[in-house]
């Protein structure tokens, strides 16, 4: 087995490459998805969640540059064009949503879809023993499992 000058495999690397392009590609749709959100909400709850939106574009942006840099630091090439992201994305565009709980709805949803993504790339970082990409995206998904979990509370929704 060939190995990169990290001891990774490089076959199964440059599947792990492909598979955070599709995260990398998820989040930018996901994060224009908030600043959307934080630009058009209304209503009577609109100072709680114009906060709570630029917080979670705020931490989305954050993890973004985190993907990228682990595809940079796998050896990759990360997706950087609007036509890659959408050509790539899961997760809905959300236009024109000024209405709370349709804003709500969205993020939970847009979650949903990362933490499919994220997991696949988590069995496949642990099977090759990939543990900088392993703990990265753990941490991502111990994050929105609890933001989704208060998303749906706030929704008067379980889990």
């Amino acid at each position: 087995m060939k190995t990169n000058s990290l001891g990774l495999p490089q076959e199964e690397i440059q599947v792990l490459i492909k598979d955070l392009n599709i995260l990398l590609a998820n989040f930018q749709v996901y994060y224009q998805n908030l600043r959307g959100l934080h630009w058009n909400i209304r209503g009577k709850r609109f100072f709680d969640l114009h906060l709570k939106f630029e917080e979670l574009y705020t931490d989305a942006q954050l993890k973004i540059d985190l993907i990228a840099e682990r595809i940079l630091t796998l050896g990759g090439t990360p997706l950087h064009t609007f036509e890659d992201y959408i050509k790539n994305a899961k997760i809905n565009v959300g236009k024109d949503i000024s209405v709370d709980e349709m804003a709500i709805t969205l993020v939970v949803n847009s979650l949903v879809e990362l933490l499919k993504i994220e997991r696949t790339i988590l069995r496949q970082s642990g099977e090759i023993d990939d543990e900088g990409t392993n703990a990265m995206v753990s941490d991502f998904i111990v994050e929105q499992e609890k933001t989704i979990w208060m998303m749906k509370a706030w929704l008067g929704e379980t889990i």
